[in-house]
């Protein structure tokens, strides 16, 4: 499946108030993004750091929960989530080559 396909298929299920595009998908990739930590940080208090299969599942489907969002919001600003992925890659790839890879800030 490609970036715009998840993004398209997302989509058809984004039931939220348009007058709330942008803030809504935003608040909820925020509450997902805490789910899954919130998974990781009891694997490391319940089971000794144990990353099993179930656990592995169950996070891996809050991450869903995560792109979901992410594919909502990127829509609401006008983004496909391939020029998401693009836009992020070369950021990263202009931070390696000035070896700014490490450090603090979105414009370092």
């Amino acid at each position: 499946m490609t970036l715009e396909e998840y993004q398209n298929g997302a989509l058809k299920t984004a039931l939220y108030p348009r007058e709330h595009a942008i803030v809504y998908p935003t608040l909820g990739l925020n509450g997902e993004a805490g789910e899954v930590a919130d998974k990781v940080k009891k694997t490391i208090r319940d089971f000794g750091g144990e990353f099993s299969a179930e656990r592995r599942e169950a996070i891996a489907m809050e991450l869903g929960d995560v792109m979901w969002y992410a594919a909502t919001l990127a829509h609401d600003l006008g983004y496909g989530l391939s020029e998401i992925a693009e836009m992020n890659l070369r950021k990263l790839q202009s931070r390696v080559a000035r070896g700014k890879l490490h450090g603090e800030g979105d414009n370092r």
